[in-house]
């Protein structure tokens, strides 16, 4: 029987997702306090997406033609290190930019590459996928609490400590992780390019775009939008937290669901409730309860929406597709359509403000509504079909 190494995997989505904890919601406070603009600090952030455009792609490819898998993904935890550590000298905006250029580029290409490594090592066992991914969601909670707290206690320079340390324990647990034999698989040689022709795959990924661009303002400016309005570290520490563990019980529920309701439906229910959350983030931020509602809904906007999304991409890109199929939705999801939002919100948040800054973002998941309602068929198979993922928290 092939052994899981269950820790060790865990341990990198521990730390991988923890870094994100740290640094989605509390570095464009630690940009702020350095007397950057709304559009500067949007520009910066939004490096983390532009790199998603080429990286996963390249390292994919790499891997795919030398199998370079474990190498890649200790190269990239040494280098995404090395690129972060400029940012304990650097307040300058061009420096910043190719720093965080740097870690983007190199960070961006290892989760693609452990996710492959976890269901090779998994084989016939995928159902215990969630058993591991479930400590990514932990380190997550962990991490952006945790760091919520450090800076009421001293200061947003403490945001570099955290996420440095975080990195240091990603390259740590990246040095010890095995490698597995990749599973075979049918059909592995279909064309790419017949399945991209397909409407519904066609519709998928542009409305996958068009979630993600919806999300662009919520991770670059959210925190910012609360600390304006009154809300401590601490409370947005919580608030963020709280949208994780809705997440994490929508993918608790998810086989349920599946049995339930077809894809379609799902990702309609997930569109829908991103115009809704949006629009209550804009408007309604005066109201502590609005903001307790509008992150429970993170649970259908990411965590239901993401699961169904990612697992459609396993079940139309069949055999060695699969890899090429999850890079092109991480690029144009999380890569182009991230970058997007990001470089629109920088652009507004000042000019037109922030309740018309998350309008805009509706109206972007108010796109996906119809590019799913028109074009994704209901009898698409469900979330848990073929090989099952569960999504990211908060990417």
């Amino acid at each position: 029987m092939h052994p899981l190494p269950y820790w060790r995997l865990s341990g990198y989505y521990f730390f991988y997702f923890a870094f994100i904890g740290a640094f989605s919601p509390y570095f464009g406070l630690y940009l702020q306090s350095l007397a950057f603009s709304a559009w500067d600090i949007g520009l910066l952030m939004s490096q983390m997406q532009l790199m998603r455009l080429v990286g996963p792609n390249l390292w994919g490819w790499l891997t795919d033609r030398f199998g370079w898998r474990l190498a890649i993904v200790r190269l990239a935890g040494g280098i995404g290190l090395a690129g972060f550590t400029a940012f304990f000298w650097l307040d300058r905006l061009a420096g910043m930019l190719l720093a965080m250029a740097v870690l983007a580029f190199f960070w961006s290409a290892a989760l693609p590459l452990v996710e492959t490594l976890t269901f090779d090592h998994l084989r016939e066992e995928r159902g215990r996928y969630s058993r591991i991914r479930l400590w990514g969601s932990i380190g997550f909670i962990v991490a952006v609490m945790a760091t919520g707290a450090l800076i009421d206690a001293t200061s947003p320079l403490s945001v570099l400590w955290m996420c440095w340390s975080i990195l240091l324990g990603i390259l740590l647990n990246a040095m010890v992780l095995t490698e597995a034999t990749p599973l075979a698989h049918d059909r592995a040689e279909m064309p790419i390019g017949n399945i991209l022709r397909q409407g519904k795959v066609k519709a998928l990924m542009a409305a996958c775009f068009a979630m993600s661009a919806a999300h662009g303002a919520f991770y670059v400016f959210y925190s910012i939008h609360l600390d304006a309005h009154g809300y401590s570290k601490t409370e947005i520490g919580l608030l963020w937290s709280l949208g994780v563990v809705a997440e994490i019980v929508v993918f608790m529920l998810m086989a349920s669901l599946a049995r339930r309701f077809s894809l379609r439906d799902i990702l309609l229910a997930s569109f829908v409730a991103a115009v809704v959350r949006f629009v209550l983030m804009g408007w309604g931020v005066e109201s502590a309860m609005l903001m307790i509602f509008v992150q429970l809904l993170h649970g259908l906007t990411f965590g239901a929406y993401h699961a169904s999304a990612i697992a459609a991409v396993n079940q139309w890109f069949p055999g060695k597709t699969q890899g090429r199929g999850q890079a092109l939705y991480s690029s144009l999801s999380f890569g182009a359509g991230g970058l997007l939002g990001a470089l629109i919100s920088g652009r507004t948040w000042d000019w037109l403000g922030s309740g018309w800054t998350f309008t805009l973002s509706a109206a972007f998941a108010l796109v996906g509504v119809l590019l799913i309602w028109h074009w994704v068929p209901s009898e698409a198979p469900g979330p848990v079909s073929g090989r099952q993922k569960v999504g990211d928290p908060v990417q």
